[in-house]
Formats: structure tokens, C-alpha cells, sequence
């Protein structure tokens, strides 16, 4: 995989990529409407892995997979680009975890992480704080939702050190809310070329398949 496009060199087109999904535009606040239906709501903070970006539609992304097959109610303002700090109120007024708040969920997904690699020399300290701070936010503002925080993805063959101390970071956070923890995705595209898009830095159709594949074990682990 060491043809793929260094992470460093990519840092700025990760932030700007088009939120565009199979034809579907998604607002530039990432804000998609309340579902509708009667399962359970479950409520993504994530970025451009989470939203989709590099899948032929919608309906193809890991997120709604896992969804449809459990009968949940699927609200994901997922944003392209977004870390815990990296592009943090550049979609219009609230963040992303008051917008999943707002919605009063069952479940909520963390799948955070990602693109705070690129600040991370700059901005560790405030990264490691940003984690707390959000995961304790949406604890003590949803005290009786399940909370799941998912080791950050990551799409390179090639790790960061900073990857490990994110990762670290964004596990002993999760542990203090006592949230469950899935470990090991920044591994799960990893060695797979096949599954990327022609962006060279999202998962395509395969990819998220082989995604909605390792978490739906990992649920399962979790009796869900």
C-alpha cells in the first residue's frame, strides 16, 4: 500500500472534500433530518468515514448498514473533515455532539479521531482535553444512553505515532464514562488497496462493506 497518497500530503483535501453521497447532498451543517419510525434512535459523531464519503450512496456506508439490520433510527450529521478539534464550528452554529444531544438518542456512536492526526503536532494538549470534554458531555447530557467509542479509523498502511496517542487518548476517555469501547478499527482497511476510493483517502462501496462487517462482530460482542 505504499502507493497511496501520504497522510501529510492529504492533511488540507481531507478537510474540504465535497459532502456529496450517490446524488444525495447533505446540508453544509451536516445536518440531516429527525428519522422517523419507532426503533431505536441511535445518534453518529463522526466524520467523513461515518458520513460515507466514497460510497455510491447512502444506503452503502457502514453506518446505515448497521442500522437497517437492527431496526434502528439512523441520525448521522456526520462531517467531512471534522476531528475533535480539526474544523469545529465551521458548519454553522452548535457542534455536532450538541446536534446528536439535541436528538435525545438510545445509542450513540464516537468515531472520532481521524483528522486530529493532522493538528496533532500543534495541538495535542487541546486534542487530549477536546476528547474529555465532548465524551463527558454527551455522558452527563444523556446519563441513560449507550455510549460506543470506536478506536479512530484510519486509511493508510503507513501509522502516525500520533495514531497510538489519539487512540490512547480517545480509549481512557471512553473508560472514564464508562462507555464501551471498540478497539482495533484504525486496522480494519488496512493492506486492502482494492477497498479504497479513486480519492485514494475514503473507503468505496467494498470498504465500507468490509467496515459494516467488523463492527457488526464487534456489536455482537456487546449484545447488540
Amino acid at each position: 500500500m505504499s502507493s497511496r497518497t501520504p497522510w501529510w500530503i492529504v492533511a488540507g483535501i481531507a478537510a474540504v472534500a465535497a459532502v456529496v453521497l450517490g446524488g444525495i447532498i447533505v446540508d453544509s451543517a451536516g445536518k440531516p433530518p429527525a428519522p422517523a419510525g419507532s426503533g431505536p434512535l441511535v445518534g453518529f459523531y463522526g466524520d467523513s468515514y461515518t458520513l460515507g464519503t466514497g460510497a455510491s450512496n447512502q444506503s452503502k456506508r457502514w453506518s446505515t448498514v448497521i442500522s437497517k439490520e437492527r431496526g434502528w433510527r439512523e441520525y448521522n450529521p456526520s462531517v467531512n473533515g471534522l476531528g475533535f478539534v480539526n474544523n469545529r464550528g465551521v458548519y454553522g452554529p452548535g457542534d455536532l455532539p450538541d446536534r446528536v444531544i439535541q436528538q435525545h438518542p438510545d445509542i450513540v456512536f464516537v468515531t472520532m479521531g481521524l483528522n486530529d492526526n493532522f493538528s496533532y503536532a500543534s495541538s495535542a494538549k487541546k486534542i487530549d482535553g477536546t476528547i474529555t470534554s465532548d465524551l463527558g458531555r454527551l455522558r452527563k447530557a444523556l446519563p441513560k444512553a449507550r455510549i460506543i467509542v470506536v478506536e479512530p479509523f484510519w486509511y493508510t498502511d503507513y501509522r502516525p505515532h500520533s495514531l497510538e496517542v489519539i487512540s490512547g487518548w480517545v480509549k481512557d476517555a471512553a473508560a472514564v464514562i464508562h462507555a464501551d469501547y471498540i478497539p482495533g478499527a484504525s486496522h480494519w482497511i488496512e493492506h486492502h488497496p482494492e477497498w479504497m476510493a479513486s480519492d485514494g483517502l475514503h473507503p468505496n462501496d467494498a470498504g465500507y462493506a468490509a467496515m459494516a462487517m467488523k463492527m457488526d462482530a464487534a456489536l455482537k460482542k456487546l449484545g447488540l
